[in-house]
């Protein structure tokens, strides 16, 4: 792939770079684990300075979207915006782009013109009317979506809900620009201050999740005599767990928490009736007696929380639309 610069666009160097770059990834001529030019060999095939290539690579590596692999160079990372590559909408509007620039060439427009032109076209187009995004952030992503789905059949056809799990954003910064443009992203308390790094401009919401009715009727239901034990992934979590089945189950009294990797987890539970396991756990489930009654202590998002913390600010953002 050819790379150019053109200095009379009137956009800085490194953004031409890094935009060439990421329109060729985007669009299929960059192909994930193919290589790209050493900073020292682009510079000098473009006649600029080694630290904007650099930085346009630096951009590039922190959007995910290229890696340096040790005493080998720089290629093209495995990326959402290269999988996209492959579909056939994206290779036909890269098509488009394609023509729509030559014809602005043609017709004697600047590259930064046609930018400019792009820019107020699209703020035009965000006046209208759209569906607000809610983006659902959680530590599982079965438990995740089904977080999700509620708040959304709660909202109703006011928002589109999305849900994504802390570690997929982590691992995919094109991922994590595609949800930091949601209206409201929704989570826990514990996660917020990483959300916050991750997606400094997003409107980050947090709520509490409380016990589903039919875990707290499961808990009801369980004997006097139950011998219950409960099981968490995470330390933190062993409290709440804790709480939440003294309370549910508060007329059973022999009650062991522990920690799903607990060295002696298998012996600690060997004579307990009752499994309750917190979401996230499940692979503890093989080492638990065979005969033990199994209750997942699943979440659900507080809707006292997604009435008060969630409608308002999708009313919000319909009333700054409309009066624009």
């Amino acid at each position: 792939m050819e790379i150019f610069v053109d200095r009379n666009a009137g956009i800085p160097i490194r953004h031409q770079i890094r935009g060439t770059i990421e329109f060729a990834i985007s669009s299929g001529a960059l192909s994930v684990g193919e290589a790209l030019p050493s900073v020292r060999e682009l510079a000098d095939k473009l006649g600029v300075a080694p630290m904007t290539v650099n930085q346009a690579y630096g951009d590039l590596k922190k959007d995910g979207l290229i890696e340096a692999r040790a005493g080998a160079g720089t290629f093209v990372a495995f990326s959402a915006r290269a999988q996209d590559a492959a579909n056939a909408a994206s290779i036909s509007l890269h098509a488009e782009i394609d023509h729509l620039v030559e014809r602005a060439r043609k017709a004697g427009i600047s590259l930064r013109d046609l930018g400019l032109m792009m820019q107020a076209r699209l703020a035009f187009l965000a006046t209208r009317t759209r569906t607000p995004r809610i983006l659902v952030v959680g530590g599982f992503r079965a438990a995740t979506e089904d977080y999700a789905a509620r708040i959304a059949a709660q909202i109703g056809q006011d928002a589109d809900v999305e849900a994504a799990t802390l570690s997929e954003l982590e691992r995919d910064h094109s991922l994590c620009e595609h949800h930091a443009a949601a209206d409201v992203v929704v989570t826990f308390l514990t996660m917020r201050r990483r959300l916050q790094e991750l997606m400094p401009m997003a409107e980050i919401v947090t709520i509490r999740f409380i016990p589903s009715e039919e875990t707290r009727r499961s808990l009801a239901s369980l004997s006097p005599l139950a011998r219950i034990g409960g099981i968490a992934r995470f330390a933190p979590f062993l409290p709440v767990l804790g709480s939440g089945l003294e309370r549910f189950a508060s007329h059973c009294r022999d009650i062991r928490l522990a920690q799903e990797d607990a060295a002696d987890l298998a012996r600690q539970m060997a004579d307990r009736s009752v499994i309750v396991y917190a979401t996230g756990s499940e692979g503890a489930l093989a080492r638990m007696p065979a005969e033990a009654l199994r209750i997942e202590f699943r979440h659900i998002p507080d809707p006292g929380d997604v009435e008060q913390l969630i409608k308002p600010r999708l009313q919000d953002d319909e009333r700054a639309e409309l009066s624009r």
